[in-house]
């Protein structure tokens, strides 16, 4: 039997109970007596972006992967054309791209939404009443509560004060069941600072801190690493443990060491992950972070090393401003891997200011489509079988990778050319009989890239699977290409009569590729994925592709500045900062 909605009968029922309980469970955490003000005038510590701010002023809801245009529309009318929309909503991190525009007009929605939301589903409704939604809400509302409540009269502050105090409440006897990673995260450190921001609830603190401290040590590994392997995702963790640590400062509470402990984990490893223009790596969902965020983050840690050899899985190199980052492990598994990609031996490069090499980054922002096509090999800078990822799908509608490339050889060292990566993994050794490795080399000097991509059918079972193939083939072999996604601010072309490409960045750097050997060389669309954007960038990619009929083929490159290129350029405007349409 089903419902209206095609849910089973039983499905909607248990749906129905659990709402129940939840707003039997805010109706208990109301019961508590409301903070009054706050212990001291909080100081807003998350960065929002102004475009999304002015995106939203405007009519423009770009949440959860949806895009909804709805000017003069309050956020709580809009019919959520998904439930990540929704979530998304129900989080505020939308508050911190309001203030950054901090108009009247950015005000007056972050006013109107806000109490919006204490009178709709402040008693227990909606999908916000989740453990890592009410954390991130918290830090929000305390966060921007200068802004919120500016100019408002007391009864409204007052109802203000009463949600706050009922959200931590609620937050403090259910943080437990949000899932281990950010969620978890979200949920202690938002009931540490709104116990320790509000009067009256510094009781719920103490059971908080030791559980944060907990989580420090299980949630984050001795290399400072996250299982998700999302440099932004850790980036976001990395704040979270600093808030923390900064409001446990200020109000002179014990800082537990396996919180100062992580911190100084984690430092080193998001120095590795980040480029020459400061920005992130884009692997795994993440972008690039926020511009600032990760510096403003990092300026506060005592340790300023960069993480040595594999940081969370990737490897760097680095001269003279350039930055080579290679994902040079397997996807994350299991349910740390629902946002994974199929990247393993992809590289990005980015030219002191200016991105060059990239991925097409996550496609979430755009809705399940973009998102399953940004997960796979080909959307990476890397080596692709006949339209096989490296990592894949089960086949049974299940969007995590459970075929994981394993692998097989990673080692960094420097050498006489400058440094060294060689890489190898066996995704293909099953489907194909087929390894592949990756030689890259970075010159001392950071102006030459030079690159070997192998596929090898290296063992005796290898060499029966790909004879196997050749011969359902009929000796045609697997189609390979080797692709190179140009970030679009890169202006590209054929050049030598068709055996070269020039690479034209807007600092004036030219770069130039070179294939090696008889792959055929050609110049492709691509598209460049950024969150905050209402829809995908147009670019282009470099492709080698051929086909390999033996135990043994191999695709060599060059990627390396022309010689009329000077050694330091200055180039301080950035064009991809301005507002994303």
């Amino acid at each position: 039997m089903t419902g209206k909605t095609g849910k089973p009968a039983a499905e909607l029922r248990a749906a129905e109970r659990g709402a129940f309980g939840t707003r039997f469970a805010v109706w208990r955490a109301s019961l508590s007596r409301s903070a009054e003000s706050f212990v001291s005038q909080p100081e807003p510590r998350t960065i929002g972006h102004f475009a999304r701010g002015r995106q939203l002023v405007a009519g423009n809801f770009l949440l959860g992967g949806s895009l909804v245009e709805a000017p003069d529309t309050r956020l709580w009318d809009i019919a959520a054309p998904h439930p990540d929309f929704a979530q998304e909503a129900q989080g505020f991190a939308w508050l911190d791209d309001l203030a950054a525009v901090g108009s009247a007009a950015a005000r007056d929605r972050a006013q109107d939404w806000t109490f919006g939301w204490i009178e709709r589903f402040g008693r227990g409704d909606g999908p916000g009443w989740t453990p890592g939604l009410a954390g991130r809400r918290l830090i929000r509302w305390i966060n921007h509560a200068f802004f919120i409540l500016q100019g408002r009269p007391k009864p409204e502050a007052d109802a203000y004060f009463r949600s706050l105090t009922t959200q931590t409440v609620w937050l403090s006897r259910h943080w437990s069941a949000a899932p281990p990673g950010l969620p978890r995260f979200e949920a202690l450190v938002g009931t540490i600072c709104a116990g320790l921001a509000l009067t009256g609830l510094g009781r719920h603190v103490g059971p908080a801190v030791a559980a944060l401290a907990q989580d420090c040590t299980s949630g984050i590994d001795s290399q400072g690493g996250i299982p998700t392997r999302n440099p932004e995702e850790l980036l976001e963790v990395f704040s979270l443990l600093l808030w923390a640590d900064q409001a446990l400062a200020a109000a002179d509470q014990p800082i537990p060491e396996p919180l100062t402990a992580a911190l100084d984990r984690i430092a080193p490893t998001l120095r590795a992950l980040r480029h020459a223009d400061g920005g992130l790596a884009r692997f795994h969902g993440g972008g690039r972070g926020l511009e600032g965020r990760l510096d403003a983050a990092l300026a506060t840690s005592p340790v300023k090393t960069v993480a040595p050899g594999f940081a969370m899985g990737f490897a760097r190199m680095a001269a003279h401003r350039t930055t080579v980052i290679v994902d040079a492990a397997s996807p994350p598994a299991g349910a740390a891997g629902a946002r994974g990609h199929a990247s393993t031996l992809a590289f990005e490069l980015t030219s002191g200011r200016r991105p060059l090499i990239v991925s097409c980054g996550s496609g979430a922002a755009f809705g399940p489509e973009w998102r399953r096509a940004g997960r796979a090999t080909a959307s990476h800078s890397t080596l692709s079988i006949d339209g096989f990822s490296s990592s894949r799908f089960p086949g049974d509608g299940r969007e995590v990778l459970t075929e994981l490339a394993p692998i097989t050889v990673a080692r960094l060292f420097p050498a006489d050319v400058g440094t060294v990566i060689h890489l190898g993994h066996g995704g293909w050794s099953v489907t194909h009989g087929l390894t592949h490795r990756r030689d890259l080399s970075l010159s001392p000097d950071g102006r030459r890239l030079a690159g070997l991509d192998t596929l090898l059918a290296a063992t005796p079972e290898e060499r029966e699977r790909f004879e196997a193939l050749m011969t359902r083939t009929h000796l045609e072999g697997a189609a390979y290409a080797v692709r190179f996604h140009l970030h679009p601010d890169v202006d590209a072309s054929l050049d030598l009569g068709g055996t070269a490409v020039s690479l034209a960045l807007k600092s004036g750097e030219i770069w130039v590729f070179r294939p090696e050997g008889r792959s055929a060389l050609s110049l492709e669309p691509s598209v460049y994925l950024e969150r905050g954007r209402l829809a995908p960038r147009a670019t282009h990619q470099i492709v080698l592709s051929g086909r390999a009929r033996d135990f043994h083929t191999e695709v060599g490159w060059t990627l390396a500045k022309a010689q009329d290129t000077p050694l330091a350029i200055r180039d301080l405007d950035r064009d991809d900062l301005t507002v994303p349409l």
